[in-house]
Order: structure tokens, then sequence, then C-alpha cells
């Protein structure tokens, strides 16, 4: 049974930083290329960051480019999202994905297996 376990939201005030973690099991990870989203209250998913299977590739939306950094550690079967200069806008239900492509997409449909997501909420 694949799980994803996100953990590491909370409430942080603009400018702040936060550091999401996502715990994978009963996959093998190294052969997943890893993505995060975000959904914010009444809007679509949106794809915020992805990662290659070894770790050599990343991609970001434009809107985090430069504030936010992905990671992963095939060893311990994690990934993570170092979020730096908050704003008001990043407020969302942040998920983890995995998905088999061997280029991380930034699609939802591109992933095979979610995270329940966790709240990272930033006041202004």
């Amino acid at each position: 049974q694949v799980q994803l376990v996100e953990s590491g939201g909370g409430l942080v005030q603009a400018g702040g930083s936060l550091r999401l973690s996502c715990a994978a099991s009963g996959l093998t990870f190294s052969s997943y290329a890893m993505g995060w989203f975000r959904q914010a209250p009444g809007k679509e998913r949106e794809f915020v960051a992805a990662i290659s299977r070894s770790g050599a590739r990343t991609y970001y939306a434009d809107s985090v480019k430069g504030r936010f950094t992905i990671s992963r550690d095939n060893a311990k079967n994690m990934v993570y999202l170092q979020m730096n200069s908050l704003k008001p806008e990043d407020t969302a239900v942040y998920s983890c994905a995995a998905g088999l492509g061997a280029i991380p997409g930034n699609r939802p449909a591109q992933y095979r297996y979610w995270g329940q997501g966790t709240q990272v909420t930033v006041s202004s």
C-alpha cells in the first residue's frame, strides 16, 4: 500500500519560511519523480515544483521560482519543499505526489499517488 504523508505546514507571517516534508512508503521511491502541488480554496490544483528520480533535475512554477527549493533523499524515502519569502498568495493546501514519468510533469494527471496534504497559511 502506497502512502505519502506530508508534514511541516502551519501559520507563518509574510516573509517567513517553512519546510514541508513528504514521507513515502510502499513504493520503490527512487523509481518515481516527485512533485508538489497546492490548492487554495475555490481554485484549481496548481503545480509548484517537481524533481526527477535521481534529484538531478528540478522544475518550478514561475510563481515560486527563486523562493522555493525542492529536494529529495532517496535513502530516506523523503521529498522536501523549502519555502522562503512566503507571501499571502502562497496560502493553500500543499500535497506531494509520485509519478512514473522519466521527466517530472507539471500536470496532476502525470502523477499516480497523492498525499492528503498539509495546510500552509501565510498572514499579511
